[in-house]
């Protein structure tokens, strides 16, 4: 996995508000920044790859840690 740039902890938020975390904080981000979104919502797993696929960045996986689930997403564009 490449390192994130930015990591947004939404742990405890029900989707899809990780995933407008992710949306509103990619833009700002440099083409080809990492962003690592913490989420314990199970729907977050399906939610943020889906998410990727319709907005053309790309989904890098999903981590589970002792922060638990984390999802990368490297913006495209």
């Amino acid at each position: 996995m490449t390192a994130p740039t930015e990591i947004l902890d939404c742990r405890g938020q029900r989707c899809p508000l990780p995933v407008i975390a992710a949306a509103r904080r990619l833009p700002e981000l440099p083409v080809g920044a990492v962003v690592r979104v913490l989420a314990d919502d199970p729907a977050a797993a399906v939610d943020i790859p889906a998410w990727c696929r319709m907005r053309g960045h790309e989904f890098l996986g999903t981590l589970t840690g002792p922060d638990g689930p984390a999802f990368d997403i490297r913006r495209r564009h």
